[in-house]
């Protein structure tokens, strides 16, 4: 769980980050999944372009949460930041406040 310090830090990082997934109208695929996943590893943040209702992106956001184990940090129009910290501390490129 993280801090709101912790939030407001990582959603200031995210700023100059481009999308790095787009997840279409077919919804949560486990293609759409495992790309999510690979970035997290890679980058520990990102970027994911939502195409969906706006009722529907809390949801989403969510779903994408409970399946990689990640943390939605930000919720902005139609763009979720997530966040994952790397389980190898020496790979970790974020060192959070």
């Amino acid at each position: 769980m993280l801090t709101g310090a912790a939030r407001t830090y990582l959603r200031g990082r995210a700023h100059r980050l481009k999308p790095a997934v787009h997840l279409g109208k077919e919804g949560l695929t486990d293609g759409v999944v495992g790309s999510i996943d690979a970035s997290l590893r890679a980058h520990e943040l990102v970027k994911v372009r939502l195409a969906a209702d706006r009722d529907d992106r809390k949801e989403l956001a969510a779903a994408i949460e409970e399946r990689l184990g990640c943390e939605c940090v930000g919720l902005v129009g139609r763009m979720a930041i997530l966040y994952r910290e790397h389980e190898d501390p020496d790979k970790r490129k974020i060192q959070l406040p």
